[in-house]
């Protein structure tokens, strides 16, 4: 059990650095070339979905990038707080959903 644990907990933090890492060099290349700065939205809300929404939105604040996609601004925080409750639920149930 204790490796299942290791297991997720290791998912959660390698989703949400490549969530900080996607964010990070979509603003790059905004900041090359402008017509790519609206472009790439699809795949921050599909990181999110997948438990990366949590990173995305602080590094959001953190590098004052997208602060103006209402979008964005609107439907990260909901995925996030889905984000938490799962994986809450789930650590406190002992993943007992999974039928082995």
């Amino acid at each position: 059990m204790l490796l299942l644990y290791i297991v997720i907990a290791t998912y959660i933090a390698a989703v949400n650095v490549y969530s900080v890492m996607l964010l990070l060099s979509q603003r790059n290349d905004a900041l090359t070339d402008e017509s790519k700065l609206n472009s790439g939205d699809g795949k921050l809300i599909l990181s999110a979905l997948l438990g990366g929404a949590i990173g995305i939105y602080v590094t959001m604040f953190i590098t004052r990038f997208k602060l103006k996609n209402m979008l964005l601004m609107i439907i990260l925080p909901v995925i996030g707080v889905l984000n938490v409750w799962f994986f809450v639920i789930a650590f406190r149930s002992g993943f007992t959903f999974i039928r082995v």
